[in-house]
């Protein structure tokens, strides 16, 4: 991932308000795109510029050919505002994230945790994340739908570890269980991305608990009940079963490793 800082410049009199307004409408488009990364950013305003300090996907994530229609409307409303296009100064490569992928995938997977800020769409060969700029919009132009589950997928995830409070056991069951509306909305999701790249695209369902490794390496798919889902070496060194059918990758039980 890189780092790097927004300048917006006024270039007739406006107002604070006008100017966060513009400039948070920009920054929430570039995220609902996958075009910037994480969920606050800090807007300072000094020496009669506003400046922005932005994690990305890559070093071109900011690029023109990349823009959803929503960014390409939020930057004609900065002129709205007084203000002209953002400047941009690249910071560096920030030596504390993962490298996003640059290559075609044989398969893809939906994959997340609450420590990830990246794509949560990963290259199956390697399970580096793929910029979601970089995949055909999912829904309304854009791919606020992915980064809205990805979201919530990281709540649940931050509970369940916490294990502090009843909201634990509900919140593994959105991560664990295929009924649930959390795998409901990421598999459909899953489907869509497959549908628009035609890659095979996966879905992760997180897995803990179970009684001993025996059972566990004995467990069936719980979407399809397939018995032949165990592979004969982990994937990645992380998912010990894929069922090809349902499109799912699963683990066993991190309790029984």
């Amino acid at each position: 991932m890189h780092v790097v800082e927004l300048r917006f410049e006024c270039f007739d009199n406006t107002t604070i308000t006008a100017a966060e307004k513009a400039i948070n409408g920009l920054l929430e488009a570039y995220r609902a795109n996958g075009q910037v990364l994480g969920r606050e950013f800090a807007v300072a305003f000094n020496d009669g510029e506003f400046k922005a300090r932005l994690l990305m996907p890559e070093k071109s994530s900011l690029a023109k050919r990349f823009n959803s229609p929503w960014v390409e409307r939020a930057l004609s409303e900065l002129t709205e505002a007084k203000l002209l296009a953002p400047r941009e100064k690249y910071i560096g490569q920030d030596i504390n994230s993962e490298v996003s992928s640059t290559e075609t995938p044989s398969w893809q997977l939906l994959y997340t945790s609450y420590v990830h800020m990246c794509s949560p769409v990963r290259n199956g060969d390697t399970l580096q994340p793929i910029p979601l700029y970089q995949l055909p919009a999912t829904f309304n132009g854009d791919h606020k739908r992915i980064i809205r589950w990805q979201t919530e997928w990281q709540a649940c995830d931050e509970l369940q570890m916490a294990a502090a409070t009843k909201a634990e056991f509900a919140a593994l069951e959105e991560l664990t269980s295929p009924k649930s509306d959390l795998f409901r909305r990421g598999w459909d999701l899953r489907g869509r991305i497959e549908y628009l790249t035609k890659i095979p695209t996966y879905y992760y369902l997180y897995r803990v608990g179970g009684d001993n490794l025996a059972s566990e390496k004995a467990r069936p798919c719980p979407r399809c009940g397939n018995k032949d889902w165990l592979l004969d070496e982990p994937l990645l060194d992380m998912f010990h079963f894929r069922c090809d059918d349902c499109r799912i990758v699963s683990n066993i039980s991190w309790d029984h490793l």
